[in-house]
């Protein structure tokens, strides 16, 4: 595994720790991480304050808990709707508010939670020394912004500041007594009441907001224009997004989605231009047997060269995905329910002991696993990895009983084809929908087992196939192919390395149009709970699509405990 994946892995990991955290103290059930930032079911939620994302590059597990903790009071004692209607509307005085009205519910946190007190300082202090030691404290903006920062702290929470900042803020703290004494003083004495409080934030949120842009004035007429810019993203890394930075990240990359105008104005929502030359095929169907040999061979050998213990994984699926259930009696036991039939027995043999009976319970994988597969252009150079995973997961899952389908996604031309030339002919009517033909695979269905599906598998890997995909009617229609079937749980896998694209449909309405309406389905498909929908994204992070993701770097090879970290995501059934 590549250190990149690996840094994936254990970003996830501390995530859904310091989730389940944040879900505990505020009693909110649907919050989540998406793509690093918190959600409550689709909605991003605000930053909130700068020292609440440590990153892991640079921070230790016990800043995650404190930041964590920090989320919680935030989301559980703090009036979202109040705060807003209160807040500045300039950028620097609205991050300012929002700083202080953190401080306010951290100091909240009173002796009877005497962890998340440790917690809240210790991610304070961390946060403190790495933005002194990074040089943030180096210009007058940035030390402004720090002293503020750590006075306020202190004065809300009464905790004192580190020993080894009190001397480097001395003098601006002084300097900025008079102006901030009374704000500051009222801020203690109104931590309760958050409309009185906010009143007081507000007053030093605009003064200080003045205060920066004196000493930015300053500070220009003294730098060169460079070093002066050099300074201003480092200083307003206290507050800003750190994801704004554009600093070079050797992580996963995160994809990028966007919303529609075009959709979200449309009282008839998505369209399709015409569906005449959507097709549904069996690709095996279409190619030569030789040919599908060749690939079949090709396959087996890369799923014998990457030794893997498939009876394993299979054991694996079987204890995750069954349930138990009756199988019958067993009799002549020592203990469990009296068995009538034998109690005349105890009147021949008063000594007799084995005249119980106890229900037989084995494991029935009654479910289906569905992996959808974007066959889009850019997943050629991918599709013999993502054939092996499948058709090993698909082996695996027959050995545990379970049914699967591999199913996958494409159009029948590029550039439209004969749907865009109809759209022509018909004299190029506005914001036309969907203007493509859709042609959705089905390389194994659910009714037929692994061992007569291998060559149908191996149609994955003819290059013909990929064009460009439709994602969001694709996963509909995987989604309906589920539905349609009797086992009572039902896994739809999607995976991907990338956003919906087809050139003629963005051209004709938006470029998120297609982006947008795969956004609607996967929500929907999450909010029904019917179907548990999972994703893999290859090297890319699909979180901002699915809130039920794993990111996967091919060029590291497919490995045993990869295949344990995808059963591991499986099995987060309800995570969220």
């Amino acid at each position: 595994m590549s250190e990149v994946q690996a840094a994936a892995r254990q970003q996830q990991r501390v995530e859904e720790l310091c989730v389940a955290a944040i879900r505990a103290l505020s009693g909110q059930r649907d919050l989540h991480f998406r793509g690093r930032r918190l959600h409550r079911g689709r909605q991003r939620l605000p930053l909130f304050a700068p020292h609440l994302h440590p990153t892991q590059e640079h921070d230790d597990f016990a800043s995650f808990r404190g930041a964590a903790d920090g989320l919680a009071l935030r989301l559980s004692s703090s009036d979202e709707a109040l705060h807003q209607s209160l807040a500045p509307h300039a950028p620097v005085p609205r991050l300012l508010f929002d700083m202080l009205e953190q401080f306010r519910v951290e100091a909240g946190a009173g002796d009877e939670w005497p962890g998340v007190q440790r917690n809240l300082q210790h991610r304070f202090e961390q946060w403190t020394l790495a933005f002194h030691h990074a040089g943030g404290t180096e210009s007058a903006r940035g030390l402004l912004l720090f002293t503020v920062a750590q006075i306020a702290r202190a004065r809300v929470c009464a905790v004192p500041p580190l020993e080894e900042i009190e001397d480097l803020m001395e003098a601006t703290r002084a300097g900025i007594a008079p102006l901030l004494g009374h704000g500051l003083a009222g801020l203690r004495r109104a931590r309760h009441d958050q409309a009185a409080y906010a009143g007081h934030a507000l007053h030093i949120a605009h003064a200080v907001a003045r205060l920066l842009e004196e000493a930015g004035a300053d500070e220009i007429g003294d730098r060169s224009a460079s070093e002066h810019e050099t300074d201003e993203r480092l200083v307003f890394g206290l507050l800003m997004d750190p994801e704004d930075s554009d600093e070079a990240s050797d992580a996963i990359a995160e994809v990028q989605p966007g919303r529609s105008r075009v959709l979200e104005a449309s009282t008839q929502g998505y369209r399709i231009f015409t569906s005449a030359y959507d097709r549904e095929l069996r690709p095996a169907a279409l190619m030569r047997k030789a040919q599908l040999d060749e690939y079949r061979q090709r396959l087996d050998a890369r799923v014998l060269g990457q030794g893997l213990n498939i009876a394993r994984l299979s054991r694996e699926l079987k204890a995750l995905l069954a349930r138990d259930a009756d199988d019958g009696w067993a009799n002549a036991q020592e203990e469990g329910l009296i068995d009538g039939r034998r109690l005349a027995q105890l009147v021949a043999s008063p000594t007799e002991r084995r005249l119980f009976r106890q229900v037989l319970r084995e494991p029935q994988a009654d479910c289906v696993v569905a992996f959808l597969i974007d066959c889009s252009g850019s997943m050629r150079q991918h599709i013999e990895a993502i054939a092996l995973l499948v058709d090993v997961f698909a082996r695996a899952l027959d050995g545990a009983g379970v049914a699967s389908e591999v199913l996958g996604f494409t159009t029948g031309a590029w550039n439209g084809g004969r749907a865009l030339r109809d759209w022509q002919r018909a004299g190029r009517p506005p914001h036309p929908g969907r203007l493509n033909e859709a042609a959705h695979l089905i390389f194994k269905d659910g009714d037929t087992p692994w061992r007569h599906a291998r060559r149908g598998i191996a149609a994955l890997l003819q290059a013909e196939l990929f064009r460009e995909g439709i994602d969001g009617e694709a996963l509909a229609w995987a989604a309906a192919r589920l539905q349609a079937r009797s086992e009572p749980r039902r896994v739809l896998i999607a995976i991907s390395d990338g956003c919906p694209m087809d050139g003629a449909t963005g051209l004709a309405n938006d470029a998120n149009y297609l982006d947008h309406h795969l956004q609607q389905v996967a929500g929907q498909i999450e909010a029904e709970g019917a179907i548990e929908l999972c994703a893999i994204g290859v090297g890319l992070d699909l979180s901002p699509y699915y809130g039920h993701c794993q990111a996967i770097d091919l060029d590291a090879g497919l490995s045993n405990r990869l295949f344990h970290e995808i059963v591991g995501m499986i099995g987060r059934r309800g995570w969220r």
